[in-house]
């Protein structure tokens, strides 16, 4: 049985950068860089709210790992085309960067920490290390996408 390009690239792509985001996270928090600011924390408390529930801390994890490697894997391949520049690496920096927007003023005001976590009181630093995570991500995916693309041509 054939998979078919357009299921196995982004998968693949997502994956890749989603364990270079979990790399991320975890030197994030064997560093100790911002130990006030924990985003899955605050996912996890915001999804124990929703639900009325205690949901355990893998919860918040493995949604972001299906995330990753899977639906933000399928949207960069269906917009890939749309966004500027002509590398995976340049494409890849414009996904992050809109992602890092979303996340901003949607994502982390919903999980209560306020536009681009400001709400946690360390000024713009959450939102840098923010940045930076979700650019190590999305470079990754854009890189590791188009290296598929031109293997299977």
């Amino acid at each position: 049985m054939i998979v078919k390009s357009w299921i196995w690239k982004p998968v693949i792509a997502g994956l890749a950068g989603t364990i270079v985001h979990v790399s991320f996270m975890y030197f994030k928090s064997r560093l100790g860089l911002l130990p006030e600011f924990q985003p899955y924390h605050s996912f996890q408390v915001a999804l124990g709210r929703w639900v009325g529930a205690d949901v355990p801390a893998i919860v918040p994890w493995a949604l972001t790992f299906v995330n990753g490697a899977s639906i933000l894997g399928f949207l960069f391949g269906r917009t890939k085309r749309l966004l500027p520049g002509r590398s995976g690496l340049t494409k890849g920096l414009t996904f992050g960067l809109i992602g890092w927007v979303m996340m901003g003023l949607i994502f982390f005001p919903l999980i209560g920490l306020g536009p681009f976590a400001m709400d946690v009181g360390l000024g713009i630093a959450p939102a840098v290390l923010s940045l930076a995570m979700l650019l190590t991500y999305s470079i990754v995916l854009g890189t590791v996408y188009f290296a598929l693309d031109s293997r299977s041509r």
